[in-house]
């Protein structure tokens, strides 16, 4: 299984940053490869919407939305996910929730066993007045 830990975000005025971090770690075994390291926001009476995304390969997607302001960045030794917001907006108002999609060896090093886990972090409120 995967656990994942946010921290940051909070309040800022408009204009201002806020940077998210997630870090994931295997409650068993051991994380051997990222497939994708996601951040999505939830804002009430909206769909879930991606913001940023990075894949295995290095490949980065934003949001329309944020292009320009926000960046994404990941940390493969410690298999965390980073979130720089800058140049917030009223808009950017929204809970943040990291997503992960990875691969888990719960095997020796010799004998490997290979399984492939998703989650979904619990959430942190980034909140942006105007």
């Amino acid at each position: 299984q995967v656990q994942l830990m946010e921290s940051g975000g909070g309040s800022a005025q408009a204009g201002g940053s806020l940077r998210l971090t997630c870090a994931a770690s295997a409650t068993s075994g051991t994380i051997t490869s990222v497939n994708e390291m996601a951040w999505y926001r939830q804002v009430p009476g909206k769909q879930r919407e991606l913001v940023a995304t990075v894949l295995g390969g290095g490949g980065i997607n934003y949001a329309e939305s944020v292009k320009g302001r926000f960046s994404i960045s990941r940390d493969n030794r410690k298999n965390t996910v980073s979130l720089q917001m800058n140049n917030l907006r009223s808009e950017d108002t929204g809970v943040y929730q990291c997503y992960v999609d990875l691969n888990i060896n719960r095997g020796p090093w010799h004998r490997p066993i290979t399984d492939r886990y998703d989650s979904w972090g619990q959430g942190t409120r980034v909140t942006v007045s105007s």
